[in-house]
Order: C-alpha cells, then sequence, then structure tokens
C-alpha cells in the first residue's frame, strides 16, 4: 500500500518514511505544500498523512483539493493541538487527527486502521431521486433533462451528493468548493446554492436542497423546507 506523507520537517519525515516502510508500506514524501498537492492529485495513494502548517499550500487546502476528487484516506499529523483545530480537521473531512508529539506505535495502529476501513471505489455516477451527476463526463440530468452547470456548480452539487442527508455548515461547504474560511459577511455560498437551486430544484415538484437556518443546507429526497 501506498503512503503520502507531506511534512515540510526534514528529520520528520524522515523518520516518518523509515518507521512505515519498516512496517511494509510503500512511502513517498513531499517537503512542501504544493509539491504534497501536486502528487496527491495526479498519483494514486491509499492513505495521505499531512501537516497543517507548510511551505506553499496548508494541509487544509491540500485536503479540500483532495476532497473535490476523491475519499483518500486523510490523517492530519501536527503540532497544532487546539480543539478547535482537531474539529475543524474533523469537519473539513479528515479521517484523523494525531497530535505531535506522538507515539509511532500509535501511529501505525491509526495508520493500520484507517486503511481497513478505507472506503470503495467511488461510482462514476451519483444518483439521488431523479437527480444524477456524471463524475468522469461532468455532465448533471434532473428528470431526464440535462442541466447545464458550472465548474463550481458541479463542485457544490456533488460535495451534496456525496454527503446526502449530512447537514453541511457554510464554513465546510466554503473550504471544500472555493478553498476559503467562512467569512459572515460573505453570501458567496449562499448565492451559489441558490443559484444550484434554480437549476435542479425550481423546475421540479420535488425539492431536493434544503435550508436549515442557522445551521447550514443538505441536499435530501423527501425532507420539508
Amino acid at each position: 500500500m501506498r503512503i503520502l506523507i507531506v511534512e515540510d520537517e526534514v528529520r520528520a519525515a524522515a523518520y516518518l518514511r523509515q518507521g512505515l516502510s519498516e512496517a511494509g508500506f510503500s512511502v513517498e514524501v513531499a517537503h512542501d505544500g504544493v509539491e504534497g498537492e501536486h502528487l496527491a492529485l495526479t498519483q494514486a495513494f491509499d492513505l495521505l498523512i499531512l501537516d497543517v502548517m507548510l511551505p506553499g499550500r496548508s494541509g487544509w487546502e491540500i485536503l479540500a483539493s483532495v476532497r473535490r476528487m476523491s475519499q483518500t484516506p486523510v490523517l492530519f499529523l501536527t503540532a497544532r493541538d487546539r480543539v478547535e483545530d482537531r474539529v475543524r480537521g474533523l469537519e473539513a473531512g479528515a479521517d484523523d487527527y494525531l497530535v505531535k508529539p506522538f507515539a509511532f506505535s500509535e501511529l501505525l495502529a491509526r495508520v493500520r486502521t484507517l486503511l481497513r476501513r478505507r472506503p470503495q471505489a467511488e461510482p462514476d455516477v451519483l444518483r439521488v431521486a431523479d437527480l444524477e451527476l456524471d463524475l468522469a463526463r461532468h455532465k448533471a440530468w434532473r428528470g431526464g433533462v440535462r442541466v447545464t452547470l458550472t465548474a463550481k456548480e458541479m463542485a457544490l452539487l456533488a460535495l451534496f451528493m456525496r454527503r446526502r442527508g449530512e447537514v453541511l455548515s457554510r464554513t465546510l461547504i466554503a473550504e471544500q468548493v472555493w478553498d476559503m474560511h467562512f467569512d459572515s459577511d460573505t453570501n458567496v455560498v449562499d448565492v451559489a446554492v441558490r443559484r444550484l437551486r434554480a437549476k435542479i430544484d425550481e423546475p421540479f415538484e420535488l425539492k431536493l436542497i434544503h435550508t436549515l437556518r442557522g445551521v447550514g443546507y443538505v441536499l435530501e429526497a423527501g425532507r420539508e423546507n
């Protein structure tokens, strides 16, 4: 199994590479966020181990880019030990969060656990009720009718459909779709959701995207707005 480590501390990266290699894994290392993101998006890995604070691109940004394309397991390994950071990482789509300094035996146990439960390959076509999204061809249909979407609308719809039935906060949506921290004075998320609804919901009797006031949005069939 292949593991990508994105860690800017050379000694720490070497230590991780040696330990995981001795445990039988094939290990690739990147020492900055730009190289790490490029490798994560262009090569196949079974697990990503990311630091948060990296030159070029942060671990948060790499995670957001990866989650738009795959569900590859991600383990944050970082000195940032605040509860807020752990919550942010997990809510953004990380599978685990381990704080430095750490015992290698614990890291190895977490790595093996994540690899045992890694998700199955994502289907090419996502379906919710009569809504279909073809990820490979970048096309969408509602009730058999083609719906033309922009690139951001496609990314937003894919996020909703992958996490159907889950209430998504504006902060999470902004991070996953726009690579940005949500500012309460910015209405970019609400505007994008409104435009997406106009295309996939308004022409149809069954509404799929629902608002939970003060919480966020959820895509689900059979829920009242």
